[in-house]
């Protein structure tokens, strides 16, 4: 699993039948303690309604198709939580309810 903020949205008008409906976002894959972004962006697909700012956690490979919503689906990254917190040496890195972009 690996860490991503969404960025934004991802349009696509014109899609293979068994994409259409899903949500497409833009992740930056982050530092998770100075939750830096790194300059290395992915087009994911959305599994659980993440919005833009958050903190997700996604996966790449097989694993992105073995969710209910990318079974049998051309996936290569799915963002399958959403992160509430993170912990790194008994102190908080992140937490969701007093987030900072």
């Amino acid at each position: 699993m690996l860490l991503a903020r969404v960025k934004g949205t991802v349009v696509s008008t014109h899609k293979t039948d068994s994409m259409k409906g899903l949500k497409l976002l833009l992740l930056e894959k982050i530092d998770p303690v100075s939750l830096k972004g790194k300059g290395d962006y992915v087009v994911g697909i959305d599994s659980v309604g993440a919005n833009a700012g958050e903190i997700v956690f996604f996966v790449t490979g097989s694993s992105a198709r073995m969710t209910e919503t990318t079974k049998g689906k051309p996936s290569d990254a799915t963002i399958i939580a959403i992160v509430d917190a993170i912990e790194k040496d008994g102190a908080f890195t992140y937490q969701k309810s007093v987030a900072r972009e």
